[in-house]
């Protein structure tokens, strides 16, 4: 093998020690912003096809009350042998001025991978009280520690313990293999994504300025948005009649 120059030497060793000290910085380039407005599209349809199908959606109740919503569209990961779980979505929350720009956040736990197989879900979370919604603004949060979680309810004009349920500050829902119903989230984290909001956003923007309204929706939230405010909005006329 041809030994390399002094000058050959000089430029690829330095690029080979970055890429054994920190392989994130040689493949950053790989992740765009197109990855975060996917996700937020998806979250979209997510809650758009919750909804959609009454018989099997969040009751009417839960969505005119809730304070904020977060989805994670089909990006859990289970952690083989052990059931632990990664997900990536996005959480608005109500302001003066309507619903907020949405916040990317993960989730991360270790039990209740298991009880859904070990298959991608979509995760849907709803905020249902200010306690709740100050614990999501600080930018960690631990169900079933920090704030109380309970499985929610299921089906549009479900009544049978929704108030009972509608105690607990954040209520939590899974669909997998079509199947939509409330599941256990204890034990699981949320935690603002720093990489995506800088993506979204341009800049690393604060947990609870997104959350509470001071920073402007970008124009890829729209899917997303409209759908909340759709079924939220909607769910309140049902509620009030």
């Amino acid at each position: 093998m041809k030994a390399m120059t002094p000058l050959t030497s000089r430029l690829i060793l330095p690029l080979l020690a970055i890429a054994l000290l920190s392989p994130s910085a040689v493949f950053a380039g790989d992740k765009d912003s197109s990855d975060i407005d996917k996700r937020i599209d998806n979250a979209g349809k997510v809650l758009g096809e919750i909804m959609g199908t009454p018989d099997k959606a969040i009751p009417d109740k839960i969505m005119s009350n809730a304070k904020c919503i977060a989805v994670v569209p089909s990006m859990v990961k289970i952690a083989v042998g052990f059931g632990g779980n990664h997900g990536k979505g996005v959480a608005t929350c109500r302001t003066g001025r309507g619903w907020s720009a949405p916040a990317p956040i993960t989730i991360t736990g270790g039990s209740w991978g298991l009880q859904l197989g070990g298959q991608a879900v979509d995760l849907v979370l709803v905020v249902m009280n200010d306690q709740g919604m100050q614990h999501l603004l600080s930018s960690h949060v631990k169900l079933g520690a920090d704030a109380s979680a309970a499985a929610g309810p299921v089906g549009r004009d479900a009544a049978a313990d929704t108030d009972v349920k509608m105690r607990a500050e954040v209520l939590t829902y899974s669909r997998a293999r079509g199947l939509f119903a409330g599941i256990d989230l204890s034990g699981s984290a949320i935690s603002q994504d720093k990489d995506e909001t800088r993506l979204l956003f341009g800049k690393m923007v604060p947990f609870q300025e997104i959350l509470t309204g001071r920073v402007e929706p970008p124009a890829s939230s729209e899917p997303f948005l409209s759908v909340v405010k759709k079924y939220s909005m909607q769910s309140r006329d049902q509620a009030s009649r």
